[in-house]
């Protein structure tokens, strides 16, 4: 069982915070375009001066990524300023966008399961008729 310290309790919670706040901000931006973009995950630094919110890459076009990380990037002072007016917060983390490249691997990763299970099974029948 592994002892989780007080700052690494903090950093969690601190963590979970963005995780909400952050789609609720982006939801108050005037670019609607933006709105529909998704937050998975969001990590922070030790001191919880940097935070990295991982977005989902849905089916975007690499110049849809760009397009939607400019507007993003844009848009960090409103976002810091919804996080701190929300939390009481004298500072809010750095925030730096990026779309999860996690998420396509595994859907990548459980597709060739997939296809190696079709695979198997007709093996397996054609075994049968042998």
């Amino acid at each position: 069982m592994s002892v989780t310290s007080p700052a690494e309790i903090k950093q969690k919670r601190t963590e979970s915070l963005l995780k909400e706040l952050i789609p609720e901000a982006i939801y108050q931006l005037n670019d609607a375009r933006v709105h529909e973009v998704d937050v998975v995950e969001v990590t922070c630094s030790r001191g919880r001066s940097d935070a990295k919110v991982y977005l989902d890459p849905h089916q975007y076009s690499e110049k849809d990524k760009n397009f939607y990380l400019n507007q993003l990037r844009k848009a960090t002072p409103f976002l810091t300023n919804y996080i701190l007016r929300d939390q009481g917060w004298f500072k809010a983390p750095n925030l730096t966008f990026v779309f999860d490249a996690q998420i396509q691997k595994s859907k990548n990763i459980e597709s060739l399961f997939t296809q190696i299970e079709k695979e198997r099974t007709k093996k397996g029948d054609n075994n049968d008729e042998s």
